[in-house]
């Protein structure tokens, strides 16, 4: 072999070569470094998912409350399907007692309205309200919370006063007021709720945060020059889920009770019908017709017993002293 033949056969050095000192110059590249990392976070995220779905399918509770909650929801979407009128319509003839006309197996009220149908429309307006009030309030919660609980200091004494000052005043005192200072409607009734529940789930994500704020990974995340913003949402928050999880599904059931009391002191929406209004129009008849109001407040029950179980089997799967898992 000649020299020149060895020289093309033998591998550049860098170190020796011209051409390749740009590319020295340049650094190496590093995408991938902290893909092994990334990719064992999520099997492990997935483990504990895994893991968790299985103690929510074994929990006899759990799954009682999803069957009753399933109900409910296939209840509010057929609906229109099975009650395609209005169910605040007159028609049939008053006090109608449930099983004494086919055509209105569970009665009709004092102005000949159908129950069936106030029950099942009904269910449409009482989870409309419990899942949008929890959503407003979670999200205020999870914002007031997550800023007090990271920053500490006295952006979380300010808060923390804030909380307190909310906290200090009756819930449903406050609700009560909102509602008849602005015109009532599932609008307005939806805000309130979430405006007065909001507290609760701040407290809970701010406890969270100071305890998670001094991890490792919170940390790490800062001497790779995160932002506070990416900390808080994408390396504090997951981990702070579980509780919260479990109490949105607490405070689901304590707003639909709220909009059924509020109906029943007839400061709901008269526009439409809910399960506290049908209570609050039955309550007259009590002595003589108490379907009226024994049908709609079986039906609450119902609801609430349902998201109650289901809290309690997020507990079991979500809670890491129940589930293994460290």
């Amino acid at each position: 072999m000649t020299s020149t033949d060895a020289d093309i056969a033998r591998p550049a050095d860098p170190s020796l070569s011209g051409a390749a000192a740009p590319e020295a110059t340049a650094g190496p590249s590093w995408s991938n470094l902290h893909a092994p990392d990334t990719n064992l976070v999520a099997d492990r995220q997935t483990v504990a998912a895994s893991r968790a779905l299985r103690i929510f399918l074994r929990s006899p509770t759990a799954l009682a409350g999803t069957s009753i909650l399933a109900f409910v929801v296939l209840a509010a979407l057929l609906a229109p399907v099975l009650y395609p009128g209005d169910p605040l319509s007159m028609v049939g003839r008053p006090l109608l007692w449930p099983g004494q006309n086919r055509a209105f197996p569970l009665g009709t009220d004092s102005l000949g309205r159908d129950l069936a149908a106030g029950l099942f429309h009904g269910a449409r307006i009482s989870l409309l309200v419990g899942v949008a009030a929890t959503v407003i309030g979670l999200t205020l919660g999870i914002l007031v919370g997550s800023v007090a609980g990271y920053n500490g200091g006295w952006v979380d004494d300010l808060l923390v006063r804030l909380i307190e000052l909310f906290q200090t005043i009756p819930s449903f005192v406050l609700l009560v007021v909102l509602v008849a200072i602005a015109q009532p409607s599932i609008v307005t009734i939806t805000w309130a709720i979430g405006l007065i529940t909001w507290p609760t789930i701040a407290r809970l994500v701010r406890a969270e945060f100071r305890s998670l704020r001094e991890q490792e990974f919170v940390m790490a995340a800062n001497g790779l020059g995160y932002g506070h913003a990416r900390i808080i949402f994408r390396e504090i928050l997951p981990n702070a889920l579980p509780p919260i999880i479990v109490t949105a599904s607490v405070m689901v059931a304590t707003a639909i009770l709220m909009e059924s009391a509020l109906s029943f002191l007839g400061l709901g929406d008269p526009n439409v019908v809910s399960w506290g209004s049908m209570i609050g129009s039955g309550r007259e008849l009590l002595r003589t017709a108490w379907y009226l109001t024994a049908l709609p407040g079986l039906v609450i029950v119902l609801a609430v017993l349902s998201l109650n179980l289901i809290g309690d089997g997020l507990n079991d799967a979500l809670n890491p002293r129940f589930n293994g898992e460290r």
